[in-house]
């Protein structure tokens, strides 16, 4: 069937590159679309077919050999039985048959017999004239019977050929009998036949018991096919290994590993959703409220200072789902993101400048302190883009709780020995309590007492983003002798590798 290339499908509409079928060759066979069991089986009957021929090419030549031993042995005997009719007599070879000698010589219905005596002067003694004689570089055995395959008169013989000693040992008398090879063929064919009618019995037998093994070898998958089929949609769980094949079982691994991941994924999904609708109630109440007492006001005060209420519920519904949406894709698309080297002396430089005005409406001193810039050497494998979301978060939350005329530091420390980094935010406001630092890492967690508005996502936005590059965040007091003690928010990042001393 003609098949349209790739690039011009024959409906005439082009195909997306993972719905387009591409023809997939194994052994003699094609197939449209890849089959394992079908692949096993090419591989499996290919050679068993390519190796049949072959196979009765080396019976037939192993047939020959088989059959031509008998007759070899016959025609030794007959030769041996003519050289006791060899005489030499003052010098003149004879050679004299009697019937039972010229018995010997009668040739049956498919083979012909020819002879030759020669002198040990090369004169034809009696038989055929025309007989070949051996190679000249042969050198001559008395007494041993060769065997060598020629022509006589067109024919294709078989020559049993010696040299007699009769009275002086350095006169030899070459005897030699040659035999058509019709009775060789006919025994080699029937060898042939013998061997070819079993083999197309055998060859469709061996067909089916390996289609029937493969059968039966493949069946676990079926089970697990039929097993992973039979799943209710939200069933995550995953794939038992102990019933699959050893063979099967990196691959059950690697589904059950990604069905964990997509498990976290949906679980990530569902709690962002719940979060949000959680967190956005409370303001968008309040939007709706501020709203209905407007629209009953009448005095021109009242409704101005609705819609100052209005306007702050906005902005803290905004800030909110900006949050949410800062922490879902850190949550869901940091290790998917791509990733470069980050100078991160430079990009804590450039948040910090991003940062100064709001700094300055809230009457807060914000400096950088530290590296200027870290050696190409200690650069780290990062997202730009969530690394500046983390310490926008930090210095965020450092502005919002150091209050008006609080000082806001940040800091990069580098050790060019070991690679290690450390990014510190440090500010004067009122710190955060050593039993409550595990808890302001999680979403929506705000310590008590504080009268500043938020989401309690920053600092959980931080510790997924320093999860994602494989940092840690740690919280200490700024100041432990002071009061308030302030807060010291550092997020280490330690190479993967260790680097080599210089």
């Amino acid at each position: 069937m003609k098949k349209s290339p790739p690039d011009e499908p024959a409906t005439g509409e082009s195909l997306p590159p993972d719905t387009r079928p591409a023809p997939v060759s194994f052994g003699l066979f094609q197939r449209e679309q890849r089959s394992l069991f079908g692949e096993i089986l090419d591989w499996m009957l290919t050679p068993l077919l390519l190796l049949w021929p072959l196979s009765l090419a080396l019976t037939w030549f192993v047939a020959q050999g088989i059959a031509s031993k008998p007759f070899d042995r016959a025609l030794e005997f007959n030769l041996q039985a003519l050289t006791q009719f060899v005489a030499v007599h003052n010098g003149q070879v004879s050679f004299n048959l009697n019937a039972q000698a010229r018995d010997l010589l009668r040739a049956d219905d498919s083979d012909l017999v020819y002879y030759q005596v020669l002198d040990p002067r090369g004169k034809l003694v009696s038989g055929e004239k025309e007989f070949p004689l051996p190679s000249e570089e042969e050198v001559p055995e008395p007494g041993r019977v060769l065997l060598r395959d020629d022509m006589v008169r067109g024919d294709e013989v078989r020559v049993a050929y010696t040299w007699l000693v009769r009275n002086d040992p350095t006169q030899l008398v070459l005897m030699q009998v040659a035999e058509t090879r019709g009775k060789r063929s006919t025994l080699a064919a029937e060898i042939i036949k013998g061997v070819m009618v079993p083999q197309f019995v055998i060859l469709p037998l061996a067909v089916l018991l390996v289609w029937l093994a493969l059968v039966r070898g493949i069946r676990p998958l079926n089970e697990l096919e039929q097993r992973i089929r039979a799943r209710k949609p939200d069933d995550l769980s995953p794939i038992e290994e102990s019933a699959i094949p050893q063979e099967v079982a990196p691959l059950v691994s690697s589904i059950n590993d990604l069905l964990t991941r997509l498990k976290a994924s949906l679980s990530t999904q569902r709690r962002f959703l719940a979060d949000a609708a959680h967190q956005l109630k409370t303001p968008l109440a309040g939007l709706r409220m501020q709203a209905e007492l407007a629209q009953r006001e009448t005095d021109p005060h009242e409704i101005h200072g609705s819609l100052q209420q209005i306007a702050r519920s906005s902005s803290r519904a905004t800030h909110t789902v900006n949050q949410l949406l800062a922490l879902a894709r850190a949550e869901t698309t940091g290790r998917t993101l791509p990733s470069a080297r980050v100078d991160l002396a430079r990009l804590v430089n450039g948040v910090v400048q991003e940062s100064v005005p709001r700094a300055l409406e809230h009457g807060i001193d914000l400096g950088i302190e530290g590296a200027e810039r870290v050696p190409d050497d200690c650069l780290i494998d990062g997202n730009p883009i969530l690394l500046q979301e983390m310490v926008r978060n930090l210095l965020d939350n450092a502005i919002n709780y150091s209050g008006r005329g609080g000082v806001v530091t940040a800091r990069v420390l580098v050790d060019p020995f070991s690679g290690v980094q450390i990014l510190q935010v440090e500010d004067n406001g009122p710190g955060i309590v050593a039993s409550e630092r595990e808890f302001v890492l999680q979403p929506f967690y705000r310590a008590l007492g504080t009268d500043v508005d938020g989401s309690g996502l920053g600092l959980a936005i931080v510790q997924e983003i320093a999860q994602q590059h494989g940092a840690s965040v740690i919280m200490e007091d700024a100041h432990s002798d002071r009061h308030p003690p302030g807060l010291l928010a550092s997020v280490r990042f330690t190479p993967k590798t260790p680097r080599k001393p210089v």
